[in-house]
C-alpha cells in the first residue's frame, strides 16, 4: 500500500485527496501547504495529519501529489526526488522548458516515476473520442477544433493573474487540449496564436491557437478566461469519412455523424454516452498501478514537457505575431 501526501490544499488538492479514498491500495497520510491553517482545516475534513514542512511530510510518505501553483512545481519536485518519492505533478508540468527537463533528469537520476496529471486522457468522452479517430470512424483526420473557457480563475494570492507565474490560458488551461492532441493525432509541427487582453493588466483574457500537425491536419484550439456564462468544453472532428463532435452542455454530449456510403453530404447522427467514472480517480489509479508495477505510465513526463513546448511555443507567436516551428526550426 503506498502512503500519499498532498502538497496544496486547493481545488485539486482537495479532489485528488477524495480520489485516494476510493483506491484500495493507497493511504492518505497528511497535506503540506504554504498556509498552515488551510492545510490544518482541509487535513480535518479528511481526517489525517496537516505537515508543518513539505520535508516533514517526504519523509512519511512514498510518493508525493502536487497541487500547488505552477511557478512551485519544480523545487517540490526536485526535493521529492531527492527524498526518492514517486511523483504525480499537476498540469503544466512547469513554467519553462528549462525546468521540465531539470525534473526529468532529477526522476531519472533517482529512479523515480515522475507524471504530469494531464487528466483529459480520462475524461471518458475524451477518450472514446480519440478511440473512435483511431478506429477509423472519421476516416483520415483533416481539422480538429477545441474550445475550453469560463469565467476568471481565482485562487489563494491571485497568482492566475501574475502571467509570469500562470502562463494565463494558453499554458494553465488549454495545455489539457495540447496534450490531448498531440496523444490522439501525432505531433506538432508549427504554431500560430492570437491573444486578446480585456482588462489592463499584463495577462491574457482569450487565445486562438492554431496548430499545423506533422500528419497534415490542422487544429484551431480556444482559450477564454472572459466567459461569465460558466465553463464550457467542446470540440469537433472531421474527417474525409465523417465527423466527431462533443459539447459538454448537452447530456448526451459525444456525437458521430458518418458519411453516406455514397459519398454524398448528409449522413446519419450517432449518439455515443459513455459511461461517466470519475476520470481524477482514473487518473490516480493508473498511475499507483504502474509504480505498484514497476512500469512506466502511459502518460510520460516527456509528455507533460512536449505540452508545455506548444503552449510556449503558442505563447511567443501571440507575442511575436510570427508561425513558431517547434524544434527549433525557422
Amino acid at each position: 500500500m503506498l502512503r500519499v501526501g498532498i502538497a496544496g490544499v486547493g481545488t485539486m488538492g482537495r479532489t485528488h485527496a477524495s480520489a485516494y479514498a476510493k483506491l484500495p491500495n493507497t493511504r492518505l497520510i497528511g497535506f503540506y501547504d504554504s498556509v498552515t491553517e488551510a492545510a490544518q482545516r482541509v487535513a480535518s475534513q479528511f481526517g489525517v495529519q496537516a505537515f508543518p514542512s513539505y520535508e516533514a511530510m517526504l519523509e512519511q510518505v512514498d510518493m508525493v501529489d502536487i497541487c500547488t501553483p505552477t511557478p512551485t512545481h519544480l523545487e517540490l519536485v526536485l526535493k521529492a526526488a531527492s527524498a526518492g518519492k514517486h511523483i504525480l505533478c499537476e498540469k503544466p508540468l512547469g513554467r519553462t522548458l528549462p525546468q521540465c527537463e531539470q525534473m526529468i533528469e532529477a526522476a531519472s537520476k533517482a529512479g523515480v516515476t515522475l507524471m504530469p496529471a494531464q487528466v483529459l486522457r480520462f475524461f471518458p468522452e475524451f477518450k472514446q473520442a480519440r478511440d473512435l479517430v483511431l478506429a477509423g470512424a472519421v476516416g483520415k483526420p483533416a481539422a480538429i477544433r477545441t474550445r475550453r473557457g469560463g469565467p476568471y480563475p481565482r485562487a489563494a494570492n491571485d497568482w492566475y493573474a501574475d502571467f509570469e507565474q500562470s502562463g494565463g490560458p494558453i499554458l494553465d488551461m488549454v495545455i489539457h487540449d495540447f496534450d490531448w492532441l498531440r496523444w490522439t493525432f501525432g505531433e506538432v509541427e508549427r504554431v500560430f496564436a492570437k491573444a486578446l487582453t480585456f482588462k489592463k493588466l499584463d495577462h491574457i483574457d482569450y487565445a486562438l491557437i492554431t496548430l499545423r500537425l506533422k500528419s497534415g491536419a490542422i487544429a484551431h484550439v480556444e482559450a477564454n478566461w472572459a466567459d461569465p456564462s460558466g465553463f464550457k468544453v467542446d470540440f469537433e472532428i472531421a474527417g474525409d469519412a465523417g465527423m466527431i463532435a462533443f459539447d459538454s452542455r448537452f447530456a448526451m454530449p459525444l456525437m458521430v455523424a458518418k458519411q453516406n456510403a455514397g459519398g454524398g453530404g448528409g449522413g446519419v447522427a450517432v449518439p455515443e454516452s459513455p459511461l461517466a467514472e470519475d476520470p481524477y480517480m482514473l487518473e490516480i489509479k493508473h498511475f499507483v498501478d504502474s509504480v505498484e508495477a514497476g512500469q512506466q505510465p502511459s502518460i510520460t513526463a516527456v509528455d507533460g514537457m512536449k505540452a508545455v513546448e506548444i503552449a510556449l511555443a503558442a505563447i511567443e507567436s501571440a507575442r511575436t505575431g510570427r508561425v513558431i516551428r517547434l524544434g527549433g526550426g525557422a
